[in-house]
C-alpha cells in the first residue's frame, strides 16, 4: 500500500497522522486519506478539488506533474509526500 507522509508544518494546523491507503493514482490515494480526514481535504485541495497553490505533492521524490487532475501514478510501496511550500525571506 502507498504511504501517504505530511510534513511536520502541515501537522501544525491540521492533524494528519501518516497513512496507509489503497490507490493507483494521486488522486485516489488523497481521496482515502480526506475520507479519514475531511478536513484535511479543504486544506490540501481548492473548490475545484485541485491542488491549491501553497501545496506541494511529490511520489518517490518526484513532484507531480499534474496539480490539476492528479493523475500522476502510484505504485503500491510509493511514498507520497504532502507539503506545505513556504515562501517569504
Amino acid at each position: 500500500m502507498p504511504k501517504v507522509i505530511f510534513t511536520d508544518n502541515l501537522k501544525r494546523h491540521i492533524d494528519c497522522p501518516p497513512q496507509l491507503v489503497n490507490g493507483a493514482t494521486v488522486r485516489e490515494t488523497l481521496d482515502q486519506v480526506f475520507e479519514q480526514f475531511p478536513q484535511l481535504g479543504c486544506y490540501i485541495l481548492d473548490d475545484q478539488r485541485r491542488l491549491r497553490k501553497h501545496i506541494l505533492v511529490s511520489v518517490d521524490n518526484v513532484f507531480v506533474e499534474d496539480r490539476v487532475n492528479l493523475t500522476d501514478l502510484v505504485k503500491p510501496d510509493s511514498e507520497v509526500y504532502v507539503l506545505q511550500a513556504l515562501s517569504g525571506g
